[in-house]
């Protein structure tokens, strides 16, 4: 086998740095288990610190401290270079609550009825996505390495935890089904494209 030349040598040098760099830039963990663990635990954590605040303090308030921790905490992540675990689930966590808010607001404060609620917000999920994907050509979480892809990511990411608020509202009280049931639905429907 021929020594590789330094054009060769030099292209699969250039090759790796770029993809260094590439790695580096991306402002998402890996999906992993762990992801996964630490997924489901914000998104109890959020559920409950709204349910705590609304309960706690006129819900006007507490909405108004739900979106300045979101702005902070998304301000913090967005100021990022590459990924961090502490700005990114403390953004995980805060949409997480000011998700679940916007969501209760619809239903508790408009008096939107859940399945009216769970209809809008898939449909925005549909729509954030199509407009992503139209605009950079893919929606890869592998490729969260500009500031726009972070905004849509963001935004998917907010739009998603609302739906999901509404969506398990709607199963557990409209439809009769307890959270506890709901739960094990919703984790099953999870796990379908970890199966796949």
């Amino acid at each position: 086998m021929p020594a590789p030349t330094t054009a060769t040598t030099e292209s699969r040098s250039t090759a790796a740095r770029w993809a260094a760099v590439r790695f580096a830039v991306v402002k998402v963990p890996e999906i992993t288990a762990v992801f996964w663990i630490v997924k489901v635990l914000t998104t109890g954590m959020g559920e409950a610190t709204s349910d705590f605040l609304v309960h706690r303090m006129p819900p006007p308030v507490a909405v108004l401290i739900g979106l300045a921790g979101l702005v902070a905490a998304l301000w913090w992540q967005l100021r990022m270079t590459r990924y961090g675990a502490v700005p990114y689930w403390l953004a995980v966590v805060m949409v997480a609550v000011f998700g679940t808010m916007a969501a209760d607001v619809l239903h508790i404060g408009l008096h939107v009825p859940y399945a009216a609620s769970t209809a809008f917000f898939a449909v925005s999920l549909a729509v954030v996505f199509l407009v992503w994907h139209r605009v950079e050509g893919t929606v890869s979480i592998h490729s969260i390495a500009t500031r726009r892809r972070e905004l849509f990511y963001w935004t998917a990411v907010m739009t998603t935890f609302a739906l999901g608020t509404a969506a398990g509202d709607m199963s557990a009280r409209t439809l009769n089904l307890g959270y506890f049931a709901s739960g094990i639905a919703f984790a099953g429907l999870i796990a379908v494209p970890l199966v796949a």
